[in-house]
């Protein structure tokens, strides 16, 4: 396994971060992994090297953050473990279970750290941005966290970058702990994130660790035009046909493949290669659900990809709407 430092942190996490949205029970989603079988992936990444894990409060409705503390508690020490967790989603049905409130986050990071089974979180992320909230509020509330001692770092994931220069504008005038990472949507397939979000990000020493650099699944090699894949998420995840499944999406699919069957590798290794060899990216969120998604993806880490392989993935890409910020 490799390890980077997490932007202008000190903090280093392995090239790769495991997503635990795959985790927890059932009962939420039909591809998601009860305990049991969540807790082998997750020995699997510990033993592979992996220290950097993610979840969100939203996740299952608590039980994978349950079952990620559990885990890490029963195969590793806590202090050589990098958590993020994420708050904004509703996780209640009363007016201030969800949104980036004082009240909320408040009540929110407590509930995460109980469920978790730890007293602090290395990485807390505001999981989108909240219209409703002025971001003064929000990072305050950050802010008196860290000093707490609940939490190490903070994030954010998707938004405008005009947002995101805003919040560290705030911060900055302010005094306040400062987003030191950027979780946002980007793969071969949805790039409009270079437009102005990785420049920021580039500029202001932000870390990017990107969520679906596979495109959830897309690029694996396994879709088809009618909406059909080989497995139970690729069948019965009605977000994944929001985000991706246009004609052009095929056309880099089916380029990966060509790049694939030319290494003699997986189309996912290539699709990771391409995101690793981006000097911008840190550490992109992957998932697993079989006991070969892991091997295979940390094996695309020694993959180094030609300027010819690169064009050849880049070129039939087409401007798309803004996806993924909500």
């Amino acid at each position: 396994m490799q390890y980077v430092r997490l932007g202008n942190t000190g903090l280093k996490v392995s090239r790769l971060c495991l997503g635990c949205m795959s985790y927890g029970t059932s009962q939420w989603r039909s591809w998601v992994l009860d305990e049991e079988p969540s807790r082998v992936f997750i020995k699997q990444a510990l033993d592979l090297g992996i220290n950097f894990f993610d979840t969100a409060d939203m996740y299952a409705k608590g039980a994978s953050e349950q079952v990620l503390g559990r885990a890490i508690r029963d195969f590793a020490k806590r202090d050589q473990v990098i958590i993020t967790t994420k708050v904004f989603n509703r996780v209640g049905q009363g007016p201030n279970d969800a949104g980036l409130s004082r009240k909320h986050i408040l009540d929110s990071i407590d509930g995460s750290l109980r469920r978790l089974g730890t007293d602090y979180v290395d990485i807390y992320m505001i999981h989108r941005w909240d219209y409703e909230t002025p971001i003064e509020e929000t990072l305050a509330t950050l802010d008196d966290l860290v000093h707490a001692g609940k939490v190490r770092y903070i994030g954010a994931s998707s938004m405008f970058a005009w947002q995101f220069a805003k919040a560290l504008f705030t911060s900055d005038a302010h005094g306040w702990s400062r987003f030191v990472v950027m979780q946002n949507h980007y793969n071969l397939i949805y790039r409009e994130e270079e437009r102005e979000m990785i420049p920021l990000c580039r500029d202001q020493g932000i870390a990017l660790t990107p969520w679906s650099p596979l495109a959830r699944g897309f690029l694996a090699g396994n879709r088809t035009r009618d909406k059909k894949g080989e497995t139970t998420r690729a069948n019965d995840d009605p977000y994944a046909f929001e985000l991706y499944y246009r004609n052009e999406d095929f056309v880099i699919a089916e380029r990966v493949g060509q790049v694939a069957q030319q290494r003699g590798v997986k189309p996912l290794q290539i699709a990771l290669a391409w995101m690793l060899n981006k000097p911008e990216i840190t550490s992109p969120i992957i998932g697993a659900t079989k006991p070969h998604h892991l091997p295979e993806a940390i094996a695309a880490l020694d993959i180094k990809l030609t300027s010819d392989e690169i064009k050849s993935l880049e070129e039939p890409y087409v401007p798309h709407p803004i996806l993924g910020h909500s």
